[in-house]
């Protein structure tokens, strides 16, 4: 007999924790922003913003970076923290991602084994290709907001949400 598991965004509080700990990345160009459609892995087939699982002691800014590089051939050397999305898929996986976006890179996007590069203007982003949550919470990150959203999918499918933003200060 198996016993199923539902999550309520409450399961999501301070003292959740992840299976994995990940981060995207968004490079803009003026009004365009780099995307990827991802060749495998998860959401496959999906547009999605580059990005990744953190790898041993590397801080989450230093994994998007990296993640950047060995998606599309692409290098920077800042960028900026726009928040923190947490999943809890109702299979069990879960994933706490870190939100960068990064205003100059080096190199051309080139496709890669995991992900073909894309552009598009952010007033085009094409989120019907994307995960559910990307439509709430991406234009407003775009727009230099941060992010502090929680979510609960069942697959593919959204069932719960609770998004906040706030204005990204600059030093």
């Amino acid at each position: 007999m198996t016993i199923e598991r539902t999550y309520s965004l409450t399961d999501l509080d301070e003292h959740w924790k992840a299976v994995h700990q990940a981060t995207l990345i968004f490079v803009r160009n003026e009004d365009q922003v780099l995307l990827i459609r991802k060749k495998r892995g998860l959401g496959a087939g999906k547009i999605n913003g580059p990005g990744g699982k953190l790898e041993g002691r590397e801080t989450a800014q230093a994994c998007a970076h990296r993640e950047l590089h060995e998606e599309l051939c692409v290098t920077v050397s800042t960028s900026t923290n726009h928040g923190r999305l947490r999943f809890q898929f109702t299979d069990h996986y879960s994933i706490d991602v870190q939100v960068f976006v990064a205003e100059k890179y080096t190199g051309v996007p080139t496709e890669t084994e995991e992900a073909i590069p894309l552009w598009f203007n952010v007033t085009d982003i094409p989120y019907t290709e994307m995960w559910e949550d990307d439509a709430i919470w991406l234009p407003r990150v775009l727009a230099g907001e941060r992010v502090n959203g929680r979510f609960i999918f069942d697959g593919d499918a959204m069932v719960a949400h609770d998004v906040n933003f706030e204005t990204v200060h600059s030093t």
